[in-house]
């Protein structure tokens, strides 16, 4: 990058001369400075910008969609400090466009919904729009419910008091001639407290749905470049008390994925409604659980992430994030030397200066816990896996995670090509562990029992999944399911069986193969 030096040269009087003072007032104006504070006449190298250099932009929003962006900046005040949408018809045809509500309906499913210029009233969401509803807009029951706890049997269908669809020539007499505007992307996690204290919940079905929504809406609407984080989560009816989880994985997991990130509760939420004023989100995501249990993939599979897996998104979409996490989290990102992910640009830190030369198979024991297997088959578990170290094929590590600091748990997931344990919470740590020809995520059920967590999880991250019934071990082929989930009889039970050398045998397999 080269620069140009420039000298202001002293008039005979001991002040700026008159051609030197023109040069410096117009330089003053190519450099001016935009509403982030940033020069704007400064750029990277090339004429390369900050899109094409991070895989997850740090950037602000980018600019709203082509279509109304001309008739949006018109109403949208641009003064320092003031956050304002202007509600005004500006004749024509296209009078109301810069205003009206965009679902983006290629990047939505149940439960994830996306929308630009969504609007809240004391509480209640509009949908502006002079389109015919049926046609621009999927039904109400399928983007919002009550905020009520799912399974008790309560009306959950949407009223007028969580959204209405209203005409834009309507919303002068009901909101007034202004609207404050929340810039750049907010997600609303319009739920209640009962699912989002949770590590896999919250990680595994709402955070790994985000995400996919958020990866076809890059695709989609925003030309593919790389994705900017959303500026807040706003979570209405959950207080500081209420959020998190008891295992303290769920909030510093968020700070390492949006280390500038608003989350935004209850509080807020009374906030925006005591100023009996409209406030509009420039981008809203709309997350809510009892809806995308509505779809037909999320009923079928018992997730509420089924149907968001109907998105179609790029391969390894959620990469990017996770070694978001991981940098900031270790300050590296761990190699594994025999097999690393394609395309990968690892990190390492002086605290890890020697690369892995065998893979790291990590069982996670859940021997502590009510659902757990019998001490015989752990026993004869860890004999098993013990032999495969003693044969060169891996090392083996047995944690509890419960014991461990977080930052040791996300470090060995991201140091393991394969994780293994009973089916629970401890396996949503599988998101971390790197993607690549040979990750597989071995899951242990009582026999014939099946869950879809995991096994969505697995999919989700590119890895081999397996569920082990005693000795029998079953995958599923990408576009292939288990018939559904399975509840049985001493399912959380404290006497599962699994045959050691059963699971080693297919561990082996994964690990030479190709070799």
């Amino acid at each position: 990058m080269s620069f140009t030096h420039f000298t202001f040269n002293r008039s005979p009087r001991g002040g700026l001369g008159l051609v030197t003072l023109v040069a410096l007032c117009s330089l003053l104006f190519f450099f001016q400075i935009d509403e982030r504070g940033v020069g704007a006449g400064f750029g990277l190298a090339g004429g390369t910008s900050l899109w094409d250099v991070l895989p997850i932009s740090t950037q602000g929003s980018p600019k709203p969609s082509s279509s109304t962006e001309d008739s949006q900046k018109d109403r949208v005040s641009e003064h320092p400090n003031q956050s304002v949408l202007y509600l005004s018809y500006a004749g024509g045809e296209d009078g109301w466009k810069g205003i009206e509500t965009r679902y983006l309906n290629e990047s939505s499913v149940h439960g994830f919904s996306m929308f630009e210029r969504l609007y809240l009233v004391k509480g209640t969401f509009y949908i502006v729009t002079s389109a015919k509803a049926s046609v621009d807009f999927p039904p109400l029951r399928n983007v919002i419910a009550k905020p009520l706890d799912i399974g008790q049997g309560l009306d959950m269908e949407p009223t007028s008091k969580e959204m209405q669809i209203i005409h834009p020539a309507d919303i002068r007499p009901l909101f007034g001639q202004h609207a404050l505007w929340i810039h750049d992307t907010s997600v609303i996690i319009y739920d209640p407290p009962q699912y989002l204290n949770h590590y896999y919940h919250w990680w595994g079905e709402i955070m790994l749905g985000i995400w996919r929504i958020f990866s076809a809406w890059s695709v989609r609407y925003n030309g593919g470049r790389p994705l900017t984080p959303p500026a807040r989560f706003i979570l209405p009816f959950t207080n500081t008390s209420t959020w998190g989880d008891h295992a303290n994985v769920n909030s510093p997991l968020m700070r390492m994925a949006f280390p500038g990130m608003a989350m935004e509760k209850a509080s807020y939420w009374k906030d925006l409604q005591n100023l009996n004023m409209p406030v509009v989100f420039e981008r809203a995501m709309l997350v809510n659980r009892e809806t995308a249990h509505r779809h037909t993939l999320a009923n079928q599979w018992g997730k509420m992430i089924g149907g968001a897996m109907s998105i179609n998104v790029p391969t390894q979409f959620f990469e990017s994030f996770r070694r978001r996490v991981v940098i900031n989290l270790l300050g590296y990102l761990p190699i594994l030397h025999s097999d690393p992910p394609s395309g990968s640009d690892p990190i390492l830190s002086e605290h890890e200066p020697m690369e892995r030369l065998r893979p790291l198979v990590t069982y996670i024991s859940r021997q502590g816990g009510g659902r757990r297997l019998t001490e015989v088959a752990h026993t004869g578990l860890i004999e098993a896996l013990e032999k495969l170290q003693d044969e060169g094929v891996c090392d083996i590590v047995v944690a509890q995670m419960e014991r461990m600091k977080l930052v040791d748990q996300i470090a060995l997931a991201a140091k393991s090509t394969i994780i293994l344990g009973v089916h629970g919470n401890g396996l949503t740590h599988v998101l971390w562990m790197p993607p690549s020809n040979r990750s597989t995520v071995i899951e242990i059920f009582s026999p014939s029992g099946f869950l879809f967590d995991y096994e969505m999880l697995a999919r989700n991250m590119g890895h081999k999944h397996y569920a082990v019934w005693n000795d029998t071990l079953i995958t599923y082929p990408p576009g292939t399911y288990h018939e559904g989930p399975n509840w049985v009889e001493g399912f959380n039970g404290d006497d599962i069986p699994v045959y050691g050398p059963a699971v080693a045998d297919v561990i082996r397999e994964r690990l030479t193969m190709g070799i």
